[in-house]
């Protein structure tokens, strides 16, 4: 799949990605905010492990975000199972330099739109760390609503964080 967006176009990844992957994902900024499975330092290893895996991927969704050419980002919903079935979480990052250009914003609305299209999912949530507000208004942006703060929900980098989960329910 391939989404031509006015700002980026979301695409699979592929080989080509792993240099603009470990430049844009090698940043503290970037890691503190994701789970554990996204290291820092960022290293060519890693994006090259990343894609091994994520161009594999055929259950869930798992896209580069294009910008000028290059994979600035990645942005993926991951479909939930049993009684969640109808049920997926997106999950984004993109590399400082493209931040606060509503770059993300129309990348969520327009995954989001696709997933509610094309597949039998009717709620898409975001779970996003306390202290990450340019993510939490960049959600707000693409649609979603603040449903719940779990408090003291999240265990990173040595202290407990509330995760605020956003919600997107297909009209």
């Amino acid at each position: 799949m391939e989404l031509v967006l006015s700002k980026s176009k979301l695409r699979p990844w592929n080989d080509n990605d792993a240099f603009s992957l470990a430049k844009h994902a090698n940043n503290k900024k970037i890691a503190d905010n994701m789970r554990d499975g996204f290291p820092f330092p960022y290293t060519i290893d890693d994006a090259q492990r990343w894609l091994n895996m994520a161009m594999k991927e055929t259950r869930h969704v798992l896209l580069a975000i294009e910008v000028n050419g290059e994979a600035a980002g990645g942005i993926g919903i991951i479909f939930k199972e049993n009684v969640y079935r109808l049920s997926a979480e997106i999950g984004y990052w993109l590399g400082e330099t493209h931040w606060r250009k509503g770059i993300m914003s129309e990348a969520i609305a327009g995954l989001s739109d696709y997933a509610f299209a094309k597949t039998e999912i009717v709620r898409l949530q975001a779970e996003i760390f306390s202290p990450n507000i340019a993510s939490m208004k960049t959600i707000l942006k693409a649609g979603f609503h603040l449903e719940a703060i779990n408090k003291k929900a999240v265990f990173k980098n040595g202290g407990l964080l509330d995760q605020h989960v956003y919600a997107r329910i297909k009209e």
